[in-house]
């Protein structure tokens, strides 16, 4: 044989082999083609009537969550306008409690000044003349008493007893 029939053969062979390649490449394309358009009608049954229901969903939501953003921020808008006003009124409280408080600090303070300026005159104006005119009438006292022993004393006979002067009881 010659070269030329062997490669001819082989050439041949070679074609064979290769367009029996691409014959399974088409039917397992085909198959794949197959599955593929399944899946496709698949998903279209399936997933196509899921995403129209969700669509038509949030058409119907759509409003009632614009309304629910508008109330949320109405509510959030009056409620930024109590808090202000809550504040301003507790501002104002505190403040006109630390005036009274200040108030009540300076007439405690002005009313024991005058009971302790009283106290002192009531010492000065009563008490120290109490006191003088006590010492004065206990000296008259003791005066008299001993004035009053010594003559008892001498009419009574030889012994002279002496009798305690409230002074002294006071020392012992």
């Amino acid at each position: 044989m010659d070269k030329l029939t062997v490669f001819i053969a082989l050439t041949g062979f070679a074609v064979l082999l290769q367009a029996c390649i691409l014959a399974a490449m088409y039917f397992a394309m085909r198959k794949t083609s197959q599955r593929m358009e399944s899946l496709a009608a698949e998903v279209q049954s399936k997933v196509l009537p899921t995403m129209e229901q969700a669509r038509s969903m949030l058409t119907e939501i759509q409003p009632k969550v614009q309304v629910i953003a508008g109330n949320l921020e109405e509510i959030t808008v009056r409620v930024r306008g109590q808090m202000d006003r809550v504040d301003a009124a507790v501002s104002d409280a505190v403040d006109r409690a630390r005036l009274q408080v200040i108030r009540a600090d300076e007439l405690l303070t002005r009313t024991l000044d005058k009971v302790e300026h009283t106290s002192e005159m009531v010492q000065k104006t009563v008490v120290s003349p109490v006191r003088q005119f006590s010492g004065l009438l206990q000296g008259i006292t003791t005066g008299l008493e001993f004035l009053f022993s010594q003559r008892g004393r001498r009419n009574g006979g030889g012994r002279e007893e002496r009798r305690p002067v409230p002074q002294d009881e006071m020392f012992i």
